[in-house]
């Protein structure tokens, strides 16, 4: 990628399509009560354990939160997304978003990444080559251009580290506490909306709820365990497991 590259938007909706979209608490909360459906991703870590690049480290401590698990304790990481495997409830037919001047953090940012340890690559993204070719400078290097989109970003990864603590507590309150290993997959959850967004304005708190984490691999599993994490393997009844 050179070190400038442009983006100006098409407006093909495909960004809005089949993309489940990460939301604040806040809008976690608007989304349920519009009648849309919330999907939960869980991963979790042990800071000096497997899975965790030392640079990746510090960002991941800021959005997560400790939790007890077997002897040991894992750093949950809680994805709180719009549930959309197909076309936004949003759009309309002609593929315009119906709540624009409220849409969510993750969409007034798109295509830039969250995540400052993921680089933006364009081939990754759904927009077709021209939207590439044209508009402001997006980008220098990995640098948002624009100050205002600088400030959306920043706004959104501190989101992230001040709803740790209350999506942990709905996740505990709706009996979700079972995880994944970073870099390894998440667990999905699609948790029943009206006992959503009453966890949402009633979450329990200081419940210390003892967690799980899913590892199916044999290897990473016993490594798990010298960190004396509870490991399991079983079939999930309540969730999905998405490896990687």
């Amino acid at each position: 990628m050179s070190a400038a590259l442009r983006f100006a938007c098409t407006g093909c909706g495909k960004c809005c399509t089949g993309h489940h979209v990460p939301l604040t608490l806040g809008e976690a909360r608007q989304w349920a009560q519009a009648g849309g459906q919330v999907i939960v991703l869980i991963e979790g870590f042990v800071p000096d354990g497997p899975g965790m690049p030392v640079e990746q480290r510090e960002h991941a401590l800021r959005r997560s939160l400790g939790v007890p698990c077997g002897t040991g304790e894992v750093q949950v990481a809680v994805t709180f997304a719009a549930f959309n495997p197909g076309r936004c409830m949003h759009l309309d037919a002609a593929d315009l978003c119906t709540i624009y001047e409220t849409r969510p953090l993750v969409c007034r940012i798109y295509p830039m990444e969250i995540n400052p340890h993921i680089p933006l690559r364009p081939e990754a993204k759904d927009c077709p080559q021209e939207a590439w070719e044209q508009g402001p400078v997006l980008i220098h290097g990995q640098v948002a251009a624009d100050p205002a989109l600088r400030a959306l970003i920043e706004a959104s990864r501190q989101a992230d580290r001040d709803d740790i603590g209350a999506k942990v507590a709905v996740c505990e309150r709706l009996g979700m506490t079972v995880s994944a290993l970073k870099g390894n997959g998440f667990t999905a959850w699609l948790p029943d909306m009206t006992a959503f967004a009453h966890a949402l304005d009633h979450p329990l708190s200081g419940s210390a709820q003892a967690w799980q984490v899913h590892v199916e691999e044999p290897k990473l599993a016993e490594a798990a365990g010298t960190y004396g994490l509870h490991v399991t393997a079983q079939t999930p009844e309540y969730y999905t497991f998405i490896g990687f």
